[in-house]
């Protein structure tokens, strides 16, 4: 089993920034890919961005493309999403998700392993 923790929420103002964290523990050798996926309330689930194993390939959903990066220290077992110029629509809470196979995907279903969230709420 994997384990997946985040942390870095929290109130912030509008144009400002956070660094969430994921951090893995147990048997990490078998994850791969690893992604953000965030949830407003009332809303589904949404994709926010996606890494490969060697950090080398990223996605991002639309809405956050030049304002946030994904990355993640393999030596430390974890991963990374450095949100810049946040708005109100970004409050959500936030998980962090593991698959156990290789390629970039945006569907939840692709992750075998999550983590508990991490809220973020962006006031205007």
């Amino acid at each position: 089993q994997v384990q997946l923790v985040e942390s870095g929420g929290g109130l912030v103002q509008a144009g400002a920034s956070l660094r969430l964290s994921c951090a893995a523990s147990g048997r990490t050798f078998n994850i791969h890919e690893m992604g953000w996926f965030r949830r407003a309330p009332g809303k589904e689930r949404e994709f926010v961005a996606a890494i490969s194993w060697s950090g080398r390939a990223m996605d991002y959903v639309d809405s956050v493309k030049g304002r946030f990066t994904i990355s993640r220290d393999n030596a430390k077992n974890t991963m990374y999403l450095q949100m810049n110029s946040l708005k109100p629509e970004d409050t959500a809470l936030y998980y962090c998700a593991a698959s156990t196979y290789y390629g970039l995907a945006s569907q939840a279903s692709a992750y075998r392993y999550w983590g508990q969230g991490t809220q973020v709420t962006v006031s205007s």
